[in-house]
C-alpha cells in the first residue's frame, strides 16, 4: 500500500477492491485500476470518398454558412485572424481551420492530485467517466424521480472513487439543487476533491466558476501557479448550441482554460431530425463543423492546447420529438465521427447513454449499444459511462453499478491474454491428455488457470433458475441497490494532506463571503 498523499508524494491508487477494502472485507472483488488499451481495429463505415465528402461538407458549412459566436472576445479574435465576421456569424477558410486544428496534440496527459491516477488521452487508451449533470435522481429506496441533493451527489462521487473502471470525474454526477447556484460549484468541487483523487472537470458556466475550480484543483494538488499551468491538471467540456452556434460562457471558459494549458473537450449536441439534418451524414458533417471552428479558435489563442473532439450525434423519435440514444443511427454516427477524428488527428470523446427511465432491460441494451459503439469508434474518453438514465435527466446509483459491470467486461475483453496463441495457450498437451472421452475440469492445465481464466462478475447472477429462486429471486437492479448501500457504508475517502484540506476550506469560505458566482436568482 502506498503512502498517504501530500504534495509531491505518491497517493494510494485504490487497489484491487477500491477504497472500501481498507476497512476490511471488500464489498466486491473488482478489477484493478488500469488504463485500458483498445487493440481492436476501429469499425469504419465510411470509405475514403465518404470521409472526404463529410470533410468537404463540414468545410463548406464553415466557409459558406458560418457559425454564430455569441462571445465578443471570440469575434474579435476571429477578425484578427482574418476570418469573415458579420454580426455574430463567423465564416472561415478551410485552410485556416486545418492549419489551426493541426496544432492540437494527438495525445496528452492529465495529472490529478493523485499522480498515480494520471490519464493518457489519445493513442489506444480508452477511459470511462461517471454520469454528469442530471438534475434528477432515482434509486430503488426512494422509488420515484426527485430533484438532486448534495448527499446524493456525494454518494455518486463515492461510487466514482470506488470503482477502478471509472477513470475520471465528470461534471456533477447529479445536480445538487438544494445548494444555491451561486455557491454550488464551491461545495461540489470541495466534495469532489476530498472524496475522489481522480481527474477533475470544470463547467464553463461563467468566469467565476472556471477560475474558482482551477484554483481549487491547484490548491488540492499542492501546486504552484507555474506548476499548474505547465501541464494539464483538469479539463472542461462544452457543447455547441446546435444548429451552428456557440454561446458566451462556454467559449469564455475554454479560452480561460486554454490560456492556462488545461484540456478542452468540444462536443456538439446534434440530434438528427431536430437540431441537425435527418440524415446521419448531414448530422455528422454539421457536428464536425461546430467542433472544429471552436478548436481552431482555441489553437489560434494558445497553440498546442490539448483538445478533444466530441460526438453526441443521435436521433429523435420522429413521433414525439424525444431524444433517442443507443440506436443503430447513434452507433453509426459515433463510428463515423471516430473516422473523422482520426482524419483530423484529434482524440475522440463519446458517451454511454440511453433513453430509458429506470435501470431495466432497455437501459442496459441502449447503454451497451452506446458503449460498444465507443469501443468500435476508437473513443478515448467515454462520458456518462455509468449511471445515466432518461436521456441525461436522471442519475441512478443502481444504474451506475450495473454499468460498471459492463465496463469491467469491456476492459476484460481488451486484455491481450484472452487471444494469446503461445503453445501453452494452444494447449495441445491438455487436449491430448483429455483425448476423445474425458473433460478438462480436473486436469493440471485447467487447475493452474481456473481462478483467472475467465471474467468473474460482481453483479451478474450465473445460477440456474432454481438456484436463483432459492437465493431469494433477486433481480439485477435490486442486487445493484444492495451493493450501492454496502459500498457507501464502507467507503473511506482517499487521503488528502490536512494542510491542503484546510487551504481548500478557507478558499471556499472566502469565496462564499464574496458572493460566489453571479446568478439570475
Amino acid at each position: 500500500m502506498e503512502q498517504a498523499a501530500t504534495s509531491g508524494r505518491k497517493r494510494r491508487s485504490g487497489g484491487r477492491a477500491g477504497a472500501a477494502s481498507r476497512r476490511g472485507t471488500a464489498v466486491i472483488e473488482q478489477m484493478p485500476w488500469r488504463l485500458p488499451e483498445n487493440l481492436d481495429r476501429p469499425t469504419e463505415p465510411l470509405d475514403t470518398e465518404g470521409v472526404q465528402a463529410i470533410h468537404d461538407g463540414a468545410m463548406r458549412i464553415l466557409e459558406e454558412i458560418g457559425v454564430a459566436f455569441l462571445n465578443p472576445e471570440a469575434l474579435a479574435l476571429f477578425r484578427k485572424s482574418g476570418c469573415s465576421v458579420e454580426g455574430d456569424v463567423v465564416r472561415m477558410d478551410r485552410d485556416f481551420v486545418m492549419e489551426m486544428v493541426a496544432k492540437a496534440p494527438p495525445e496528452f496527459t492529465i495529472t490529478p492530485r493523485n499522480t498515480d491516477r494520471t490519464l493518457k488521452i489519445g493513442g489506444r487508451t480508452m477511459l470511462f467517466g461517471n454520469v454528469s449533470s442530471p438534475p434528477n435522481y432515482w434509486d430503488m429506496e426512494i422509488g420515484r424521480k426527485v430533484s438532486g441533493t448534495r448527499e446524493q451527489c456525494r454518494n455518486l462521487l463515492k461510487l466514482t472513487q470506488y470503482f477502478n473502471c471509472i477513470h475520471f470525474a465528470g461534471g456533477y454526477p447529479v445536480e445538487p439543487v438544494d445548494l444555491h447556484p451561486g455557491i454550488r460549484h464551491l461545495d461540489v468541487l470541495y466534495d469532489k476533491l476530498t472524496l475522489t483523487d481522480k481527474v477533475m472537470h470544470a463547467y464553463s458556466l461563467g468566469a467565476e466558476r472556471v477560475e474558482d475550480v482551477m484554483e481549487m484543483v491547484r490548491i488540492a494538488g499542492g501546486l504552484s501557479h507555474e506548476d499548474f499551468d505547465a501541464t494539464p491538471r483538469m479539463y472542461t467540456n462544452i457543447n455547441s448550441t446546435s444548429p451552428l452556434k456557440h454561446d458566451f460562457p462556454m467559449i469564455d471558459g475554454c479560452l480561460r482554460m486554454a490560456r492556462r494549458g488545461q484540456a478542452v473537450v468540444v462536443t456538439p449536441f446534434t440530434l438528427a431530425g431536430a437540431m441537425a439534418p435527418v440524415t446521419m451524414a448531414g448530422a455528422v458533417a454539421q457536428s464536425i463543423a461546430e467542433a472544429l471552428c471552436a478548436i481552431a479558435l482555441f489553437q489560434y489563442v494558445a497553440p498546442g492546447t490539448p483538445c478533444v473532439i466530441g460526438t453526441f450525434t443521435s436521433n429523435v423519435d420522429m413521433k414525439s420529438g424525444a431524444p433517442a440514444f443507443g440506436t443503430p443511427e447513434y452507433m453509426r454516427a459515433t463510428q463515423m465521427t471516430g473516422q473523422m477524428a482520426r482524419f483530423y488527428g484529434l482524440p475522440l470523446r463519446s458517451s454511454g447513454v440511453c433513453a430509458a427511465n429506470v435501470p431495466d432491460g432497455q437501459a442496459m441494451w441502449e447503454t451497451s449499444n452506446s458503449l460498444w459503439a465507443a469501443v468500435q469508434s476508437g473513443t478515448h474518453m467515454v462520458y456518462h459511462a455509468a449511471g445515466w438514465l432518461e436521456g441525461g435527466l436522471i442519475a441512478s446509483p443502481e444504474k451506475f453499478i450495473m454499468d460498471c459491470e459492463v465496463l469491467q467486461q469491456i476492459q476484460r475483453y481488451m486484455e491481450p491474454e484472452i487471444w494469446a496463441t503461445t503453445p501453452d495457450d494452444i494447449a495441445l498437451e491438455a487436449i491430448r491428455q483429455v483425448g476423445n472421452d474425458g473433460h478438462f475440469f480436473g486436469i493440471e492445465h485447467t487447475q493452474n488457470r481456473y481462478i483467472t481464466a475467465f471474467y468473474q462478475p460482481f453483479l451478474s447472477d450465473w445460477k440456474n433458475f432454481e438456484g436463483w429462486e432459492l437465493a431469494g429471486g433477486v433481480w439485477t437492479a435490486e442486487r445493484a441497490h444492495m451493493r450501492f448501500k454496502e459500498i457507501i457504508a464502507q467507503f473511506e475517502a482517499p487521503p488528502l494532506d490536512p494542510a491542503l484540506r484546510e487551504e481548500l476550506e478557507a478558499f471556499v469560505a472566502r469565496r462564499k463571503e464574496e458572493g460566489g458566482a453571479p446568478t439570475d436568482f
